[in-house]
């Protein structure tokens, strides 16, 4: 819908015009809109507190409440470990892990609750189980806690960096050295709110870990190690040494490499995660196999 600031609105923030304009929703709701880029001021995203002037173009782009809680959905799953504690399963590129950003059905935690019933509810009732993420076109093994205990176990694992998390990565370039450390802060890109960045003096410290597995003509596959969590963090590291993930058009990957087929995801593999089992303490280490469509894009390299 498209409003127009009248005079008498002149000075108001954005969010409290539009919630007058809208009672029918809230106040916090409209404020989602607005992060969310779905509500434009003359084409130009601007913050809640936007002051308006008369005659302003608002462009509005209603998005449906997000469900109070997840919901089982019969969608297949590989599991790759289960105890009485934790679920390991491999994670399919292009599933997203739990309800967000206008994705509400079709994720792993409706495909969870499907499978085990109850599970974690320490995250809330929208992030049953869920200790840590994948991103939507990464693919690989993700752990899912079954109990409170279990969930704050592994949690304070994960903050206390003691879960080793290795990926596959193949980048575009020759990578330089045989093997490297990365760490470099990371942060929200401010004018790019969908990217993270390394770019800026502050930001949340991250280390990530690589070295070479095999070399091709235009492209280096890589594994790598990381330390920490961070959103987009291998992802935004590679892109920051000259190295993006195929596939990764978000931080500079071109959009169709010569004489490939499109990938249609990252070429990002979360292989191998090791951690101890919450009840035993005994180590647990669970592989997933690079995916076939990995492999059949890779076949061929030179």
């Amino acid at each position: 819908m498209r409003l127009s600031a009248e005079p008498n609105e002149a000075g108001k923030r954005l969010d409290q015009m539009l919630h007058e304009r809208l009672p029918q929703y809230s106040r916090s709701r409209i404020q989602q809109w607005i992060q969310a880029g779905r509500v434009l001021v003359n084409g130009v995203r601007k913050r809640p507190s936007h002051a308006l002037r008369a005659g302003e173009a608002i462009d509005v782009d209603p998005a449906e409440a997000p469900p109070l809680r997840a919901v089982p959905e019969a969608i297949p799953l590989t599991v790759l470990y289960e105890d009485r504690d934790v679920v390991a399963i491999d994670k399919p590129a292009g599933m997203v892990v739990h309800a967000g950003a206008g994705v509400h059905s079709g994720t792993v935690v409706n495909a969870l609750l499907y499978r085990f019933g109850a599970l974690s509810g320490v995250a809330g009732a929208l992030r049953p189980g869920i200790v840590h993420r994948l991103d939507r076109y990464t693919s690989g093994v993700l752990l899912v806690a079954k109990n409170d205990d279990a969930h704050r176990w592994l949690a304070a694992q994960f903050s206390g960096r003691q879960v080793e998390k290795v990926y596959l990565a193949l980048v575009h370039g020759q990578v330089k050295h045989e093997s490297g450390r990365m760490e470099r802060p990371i942060a929200r890109d401010p004018v790019h709110r969908t990217r993270m960045t390394t770019r800026l003096a502050k930001g949340r410290a991250a280390w990530s870990e690589y070295r070479v597995l095999r070399r091709f003509e235009r492209f280096t596959l890589l594994e790598v190690r990381i330390g920490t969590g961070r959103t987009h963090q291998i992802r935004v590291h590679l892109s920051s040494i000259g190295h993006p993930v195929v596939g990764d058009t978000l931080y500079g990957a071109p959009a169709k490499v010569e004489g490939r087929p499109p990938l249609g995801r990252y070429f990002l593999h979360a292989q191998r995660i090791r951690f101890h089992q919450p009840s035993t303490g005994e180590e647990i280490a669970v592989e997933s196999p690079l995916p076939p469509e990995l492999e059949a894009w890779m076949e061929g390299l030179v």
